[in-house]
């Protein structure tokens, strides 16, 4: 539950929650049900409800007893901000992370009106990152409800990229992230829907992040495009620097 992660943009991943519910298309082969359920099959006393919403109390102070700063990917296994997940618990997930300025934290959701809907209830301190994930031009709203969100930094994760994504709103948008969807079933991702992302992010001046072409056996397939990496971030907020965000 805080150990390395093996995802390319992040060093950690902590699960206060875990289980999820399908809400678009970007969800059909989701990474996160399959392992919950192998997990479930193989008695993991984290999955016995297997994919469904579940809170781990026990976890929430997790990241006070880590003394190494790291960049630490929230609700890997699940989204923060579902419907069943009360807000309450919510705010403790945000406390903790307010508590722990020597960490960065990755927030990423699909439910990003829960989210504006939530935002002028929750303390937002220079090191949460939040991130809406985009997989094609339908889920364009996403990116309009977080740049209401007042964060240090907003994120897209455009993975699994379905389609093409033109005149993406970056206006406010400090990250984008890129990927092609794994594992059985994956859908294919095209490289010119690639490359028109890296270009819109450099004409915004957002650091533009690969990472991978996926597929059924995505190590085939790197990472690379056009004969490099691409690994932009934003710059993590020092710890003495500004401690929040007022929501406007």
């Amino acid at each position: 539950m805080g150990s390395h992660s093996s995802i390319e943009w992040t060093e950690a991943t902590w699960n206060p929650v875990t289980g999820c519910s399908k809400i678009s298309e970007g969800c059909t082969n989701c990474y996160a049900e399959r392992l919950a359920l192998r997990l479930q099959a193989m008695g993991n006393v984290r999955y016995h409800n297997g994919f469904r919403v579940t809170l781990h109390e026990d976890l929430l102070d997790a990241p006070h007893r880590w003394r190494s700063p790291r960049l630490i990917f929230v609700n890997s296994m699940s989204d923060l901000f579902h419907e069943d997940v009360p807000t309450e618990f919510i705010q403790r997930i945000f406390q903790t992370m307010n508590d722990c300025p020597q960490h960065t934290f990755q927030v990423l959701t699909k439910r990003s009106v829960r989210l504006k809907a939530l935002a002028h209830k929750i303390r937002w301190t220079a090191n949460i990152w939040m991130g809406v994930s985009v997989e094609n031009d339908r889920m364009y709203h996403r990116i309009h409800d977080l740049r209401e969100v007042p964060a240090h930094v907003r994120f897209l994760s455009c993975e699994p990229l379905l389609g093409p994504t033109e005149k993406l709103p970056l206006q406010g948008i400090q990250w984008v992230i890129v990927g092609g969807e794994s594992g059985p079933g994956a859908r294919p991702m095209e490289a010119t829907w690639v490359r028109s992302i890296k270009d819109q992010c450099e004409r915004a001046d957002t650091a533009f992040f690969f990472k991978q072409w996926g597929g059924v056996q995505k190590h085939r397939r790197g990472r690379e495009l056009d004969n490099q990496t691409w690994d932009a971030m934003p710059a993590r907020a020092s710890v003495s620097g500004p401690s929040e965000r007022l929501f406007r």
